[in-house]
């Protein structure tokens, strides 16, 4: 009988999943792996909250296959290595995987493919199972890759996407591969307080609940702060809990403006892959470099802290880095918000706060986080570089009543509009019952700051 391993990375599921379907095929037995990838976590990516959300993922996974008569292996070390071995434990013929848009996906991609055809077993790699349209699957005529969204997306949506696929009804495992004790999120410490759970039943109630309700009012309502009418299944589509094919399909059949605002969404995850997978380097380094001369964290090392603490003195952004340090997501007009201040006000290295997301985000995607900040910060693909997100503008725009401030920044709960947003105005009494400090920087000297900069440039 065949025997195929069907290794997960960040596809934990088994609804639409291109790898396990086509290894399905033959009627033989399955091996499904994940590899908990030792490269991964060097590598600063296995923080608390994201291996809490994987804990959570994997069990999930895992009793889903037991469901239909299998089980999830699961093991540590190098990938490459452990995969090697469960081919050899279980005489597979075959090992499918999900392609993957990073550098470092790549290199293992390669070295996997080296080792496998040296055991004498295939290696096949599906495409469109972690994104909707692979990367390369559209491009410009003149160059590799899109560098603006827009044209990017008239191709994309044109695109012909593939059939969602069902869920195996029986996965049949060889006897005798073993398996390491799955991980629980009760080992881990560090925890953002209010975490979301993990795993792919939770993240098809969300998508569910989210398709029946609010994506209809989501072109009108996704930048409305207090709202909190976005999604959260960034998460779900990071650790690939969900298909996002799946995704789009299903927001197409729900239909109307908002559904079409939302897939919009969903193709700028796609087109920051594309970028990714053709400048690897930009994870680190910046697309289109301005010639700046950041602050380094240890330069501005009172200013990051107070940004990193919500302690800036500016009410909205202090909700935002609140929000993200005890859920562990944060809103995504807030992120914009934060960016442009530490990138553009405080004129610190972005590399500051992308690497400050990555430790705390449950989403934080690599792709999606860096290419983000380097938009926000100007040396990306934003055709705008030298905008600035005045965060007084910002917040009377999209927390009119200052609901999502009083959420997040509770010393200013009692305060009205618009002191809630600008508390210095309070007379010194007032400002002396609040437990609350002065702005760490003017938002005229930042702007000069930073635009004296980038002229010298």
């Amino acid at each position: 009988m065949n025997v195929s391993v069907v290794l997960f990375t960040s596809d934990l599921r088994l609804h639409d999943h291109p790898p396990l379907r086509a290894a399905g095929d033959g009627n033989g037995q399955i091996v499904p792996l994940f590899v908990r990838d030792r490269a991964v976590d060097t590598a600063g990516f296995a923080v608390p909250n994201r291996l809490a959300f994987l804990a959570d993922c994997l069990r999930d996974l895992d009793g889903a296959l037991r469901e239909r008569g299998g089980r999830l292996i699961v093991r540590s070390g190098d990938l490459v290595e452990q995969v090697c071995r469960v081919v050899t434990e279980a005489d597979a013929d075959e090992v499918h995987m999900a392609s993957e848009a990073s550098a470092h996906a790549h290199r293992r991609e390669r070295r996997l493919r080296r080792a496998l055809e040296a055991q004498g077993c295939r290696l096949h790699v599906h495409d469109t199972v972690t994104t909707v349209v692979a990367p390369g699957g559209v491009t410009p005529a003149s160059s590799d890759h899109f560098a603006v969204f827009t044209p990017y997306f008239r191709q994309w949506s044109g695109q012909h996407l593939r059939g969602v696929l069902g869920a195996p009804r029986v996965v049949r495992v060889p006897d005798g591969v073993t398996s390491e004790p799955l991980p629980s999120r009760a080992d881990l410490r560090g925890l953002s307080e209010g975490l979301a759970p993990g795993g792919e039943a939770a993240g098809r109630r969300r998508l569910s609940h989210w398709l029946r309700g609010g994506v209809a009012a989501y072109e009108d309502r996704h930048d409305d702060l207090a709202a909190d009418a976005t999604s959260r299944l960034s998460p779900h589509l990071h650790f690939g809990t969900l298909s996002p094919v799946e995704v789009v399909h299903r927001a197409r059949a729900a239909g109307g403006p908002g559904a079409e605002a939302f897939v919009r969404q969903v193709a700028w995850r796609d087109f920051h892959r594309q970028v990714l997978a053709a400048r690897p380097d930009a994870a680190h380094r910046d697309y289109r470099t301005r010639g700046d001369h950041w602050r380094s964290e240890q330069e501005a090392e009172a200013d990051v802290a107070a940004w990193k603490e919500g302690r800036t003195g500016y009410p909205v952004i202090d909700a935002a880095m609140r929000q993200l340090r005890h859920e562990g997501w944060m809103h995504n007009r807030a992120r914009l918000l934060t960016a442009s201040f530490l990138t553009k006000t405080l004129y610190v290295d972005w590399r500051v706060g992308a690497r400050h997301f990555l430790d705390l985000l449950v989403d934080g995607d690599l792709a999606n986080n860096q290419l983000n900040w380097q938009w926000v910060a100007g040396t990306g693909t934003d055709t705008r570089p030298n905008r600035v997100l005045n965060p007084l503008i910002q917040a009377k725009r999209y927390d009119p009543d200052g609901g999502y401030v009083r959420r997040w920044v509770p010393e200013l709960a009692g305060l009205d509009v618009p002191a809630v947003h600008e508390p210095w105005r309070l007379t010194g009494l007032e400002r002396a019952e609040i437990d609350y400090p002065d702005p760490i920087v003017d938002l005229a000297a930042g702007l000069r700051r930073f635009r004296e900069a980038r002229e010298r440039a």
